[in-house]
């Protein structure tokens, strides 16, 4: 029983010691573990916020669902949100620091753009978190930038493959998700989603949205007032990306608690 003991103090000794021999202190720079101590910060980062996002890919639509938390008494709470529209059918869920997700929607709107101009027709999810993931890649390799302390989280119903859901993290790592979380209690929230999706329970538009904001829940541990929440929906019946009123989150949490 020692020996789980004795590697954790081991490892616990090897951290101390490259942070103490500076391998934390540069962005391009390997520990003798091979690891790069910087952008495992910006993943901790994405955590500060203290915000959890989860995602659900059903049958015919995507939901993406996040905390929506006004710090400041004297702030409009309409001018501070997580969901972005790169277009009108893509939508966008950021995680962690709020300026770098900003610049990231930007990125994003701009690299959509040049490609509809370019090809005609709307920038495929996928498409775009590969393009995303390139940028987030290269800031891990270049010591005059730091990664973008956000997890991107793309939806869209696409033209060939239905619904698509997308994860971009700091590493310049991407990939395609059946249901995804970020933030502050990812790992809870991973553990419930699995759960959901291992039912193989059929997942039309309006359970999606309720699974997930049921799992969000469940996950924070209380009971979300429609003003505690945002969703962002893009579905077959609504291809464009849709944020839900506070009616209807009102309406879906009422279903849910009648559910329960």
């Amino acid at each position: 029983s020692s020996q789980p003991v004795l590697q954790f103090l081991l490892q616990l000794v090897a951290w101390a010691m490259s942070r103490a021999s500076g391998y934390d202190r540069h962005i391009t720079i390997f520990s003798p573990e091979g690891r790069l101590h910087q952008v495992e910060y910006a993943f901790r980062a994405i955590k500060g916020p203290n915000m959890t996002t989860v995602a659900l890919r059903g049958d015919d639509s995507v939901v993406v669902v996040t905390q929506k938390k006004t710090p400041d008494k004297l702030m409009d709470k309409d001018f501070s949100t997580h969901l972005y529209n790169i277009t009108p059918n893509l939508g966008c869920a950021m995680t962690g620091m709020s300026a770098d997700a900003r610049a990231l929607v930007y990125r994003s709107r701009e690299i959509a753009s040049k490609f509809k101009d370019k090809n005609g027709y709307e920038i495929p999810a996928h498409y775009l978190a590969l393009k995303v993931a390139n940028i987030g890649q290269v800031y891990t390799q270049h010591a005059y930038m730091r990664p973008f302390g956000v997890a991107a989280i793309y939806l869209q119903m696409d033209e060939e493959k239905g619904p698509t859901l997308f994860m971009v993290d700091p590493s310049g790592h991407f990939l395609g998700y059946k249901a995804v979380a970020a933030g502050a209690k990812d790992q809870e929230a991973t553990n419930a989603l699995e759960k959901i999706v291992k039912k193989k329970a059929a997942l039309p538009e309006a359970e999606t949205i309720q699974q997930a904001i049921r799992c969000l829940q469940t996950v924070m541990g209380m009971d979300f007032k429609p003003a505690d929440i945002e969703v962002g929906v893009v579905s077959k019946a609504r291809p464009t990306f849709t944020r839900l009123s506070e009616a209807d989150i009102d309406t879906h949490l009422t279903a849910i608690a009648e559910k329960d």
